[in-house]
């Protein structure tokens, strides 16, 4: 199963909510459970350098099927997947990738969020995948 165009959009206008409650401006990017690009927004304002991280922090979570923040601890010098980030053309293992999963917990893709401090690219990416529940 993948995520459709309709709940994509879902996705982006929920994160979108939630960043303009925080105050952010945020590259937002959802990916298929393949992590191929279904949507992506910036808003007004983002920082253009995001929008790279955003589409990585999406992709990172779909291909190893977890939220970003729960690789951060991972890949510190010493940790078990150490310079992971280097394969796969550049991965982005802190915070701001979520999965995005449907009622019965089948992942149907990831969100990807970037353009503040990770708390926020966190918290607006858990968000939008709220939205598809």
């Amino acid at each position: 199963m993948n995520i459709t165009l309709a709940q994509a959009k879902a996705v982006i206008d929920a994160a979108k909510t939630k960043s303009e409650a925080l105050n952010v401006k945020m590259d937002i990017c959802v990916v298929d459970a393949g992590a191929n690009i279904v949507a992506f927004e910036r808003m007004d304002g983002a920082w253009i350098g995001s929008v790279d991280i955003a589409i990585k922090k999406a992709k990172t979570s779909a291909w190893f099927i977890t939220d970003t923040a729960e690789l951060t601890p991972l890949v510190k010098p010493d940790a078990p997947m150490f310079n992971i980030e280097h394969s796969n053309g550049g991965l982005i293992t802190f915070p701001g990738g979520v999965l995005i999963k449907n009622n019965e917990g089948t992942v149907l893709g990831a969100i990807g969020v970037s353009g503040s401090v990770v708390e926020n690219d966190h918290a607006v990416a858990v968000a939008g995948a709220k939205a598809v529940l």
